[in-house]
């Protein structure tokens, strides 16, 4: 490849008209022709516009052209939000042969440190790979200071398009298993993704109608942020004109240095808290955004990967808290509405916003990453389930309500085990 040929390249992709490059050409095998092209060089300064690194920026990013923009997060967390045109490959289980040669790969991940590794390793396998700085967070950052206030296409949105699909359901669910009483002060408990910021807003539009009287508080609880995260849940929650209120933890620190379940531990201690700021503040629920996938994937997660079967209540009392009730009103809201409304409203909000996933690579991250990877097996499961039983979703559900105990071998209850034979 000569340099001429070189340059051209990137300034038919970058729109650059000057380069300062050191190149390392070698012999590449992988063409049958016998010429020469680019295979891998070291430390190479692609260009004074990019920083003479091996990153790009979202301002580069906006004047590139002929590339293909990669994701390399857990499809669990891409589905939850990306970058415009982006394709999925995960990490784990990244495959080349998706990547076109012909074509500037730029890679990404949460926050630009895991995909700059992976673009080396793709250069010197004879790709032109490059990563975009500070990954998916950067560009929501960038993206959510443009946005203006939504408050009121949002709400808007909630009580036209998509009332029967979401407000309706929302209602639906707590009127069937009666989640909400006149006097309740409710923490609406809010992680800065897609579910909770809708149940927020829900909830402000139940308190709109103003059947009976009772109160929110909107309560974030910081566990141990990175800075940009928590900026990102405070800035979706001004646009959209959700009143938190934050408070801090150390969880993040506390089950840094756990290997087995870290995300298990996580949770567990994240409710904990949440009731305690809760009731501190003079609530008597915590109403948490799980959804109706959310159940249905728990309970064929249960029966598959643990081996009994058991459920995601509406609600549950809480056992630690005198006086305290965990609600999840959204039992009956499907995801699929949920991104619709997301999507419909051009928002954009994070997964999780843990500090350590897109860095660490210890057996608690990897355990992590196992954990969603279940998950998404149970929704591609189901998903090939549907294809020939357009039921099976709904059957899934209603199988909890249609528990016969006399064809049970056994089943568990507060005083312990009972067997069929008891009563044979």
């Amino acid at each position: 490849m000569e340099f001429r040929h070189f340059s051209a390249i990137f300034n038919k992709v970058f729109n650059i008209p000057k380069l300062d490059v050191n190149v390392k050409l070698c012999y590449n095998t992988h063409l049958n022709n016998g010429s020469y092209d680019l295979i891998s060089y070291s430390k190479v300064k692609l260009m004074t516009e990019i920083n003479k690194t091996d990153e790009i920026t979202l301002a580069e990013l906006d004047k590139a052209q002929n590339y293909q923009l990669v994701d390399i997060r857990e499809e669990y967390t891409f589905q939850y939000g990306c970058i415009d045109g982006a394709i999925n490959i995960p990490l784990s289980e990244f495959d080349e042969g998706k990547l076109d040669k012909k074509k500037t790969i730029i890679l990404y991940c949460k926050s630009g440190i895991v995909s700059l590794d992976l673009a080396q390793t793709l250069r010197d396998k004879g790709f032109f790979a490059v990563s975009l700085k500070e990954g998916y967070i950067g560009w929501l950052r960038q993206r959510l200071s443009a946005d203006n206030d939504k408050t009121e296409e949002v709400e808007k949105s909630i009580r036209k398009t998509f009332h029967r699909s979401l407000f309706s359901k929302f209602a639906s669910a707590i009127n069937e298993y009666d989640l909400l009483n006149e006097g309740d002060r409710v923490a609406v408990c809010i992680s800065g993704g897609k579910d909770s910021m809708l149940m927020a807003k829900l909830f402000q539009e139940l308190k709109r109608h103003n059947k009976f009287h009772f109160e929110l508080v909107f309560l974030v609880m910081d566990p141990g942020y990175n800075s940009e995260n928590r900026e990102i849940i405070e800035r979706n929650a001004r646009m959209l004109n959700v009143p938190i209120t934050v408070f801090e933890s150390t969880i993040f620190d506390a089950v840094y240095k756990i290997e087995k379940s870290p995300c298990y531990v996580c949770a567990r201690m994240r409710r904990g808290y949440l009731y305690s700021k809760a009731k501190e503040l003079g609530c008597n629920k915590i109403a948490l955004g799980h959804h109706f996938d959310d159940v249905i994937e728990t309970i064929l997660m249960s029966m598959l990967y643990s081996g009994q079967i058991q459920n995601m209540m509406p609600k549950l009392k809480s056992t630690n808290f005198e006086g305290m009730e965990l609600i999840r009103p959204m039992y009956h809201i499907r995801e699929d509405d949920i991104k619709r409304w997301r999507d419909f409203n051009d928002l954009h909000f994070i997964q999780c916003a843990c500090k350590f996933t897109d860095t660490c690579t210890s057996e608690a991250c990897l355990t992590s990453s196992r954990t969603g990877s279940k998950r998404m097996e149970i929704k591609h499961l189901i998903a090939d389930l549907k294809k020939v039983n357009p039921q099976v979703e709904s059957n899934i559900f209603r199988s909890m309500q249609n528990v016969n105990l006399e064809t049970v071998i056994a089943y568990k209850d507060k005083t312990g085990t009972h067997s069929f034979l008891e009563n044979y």
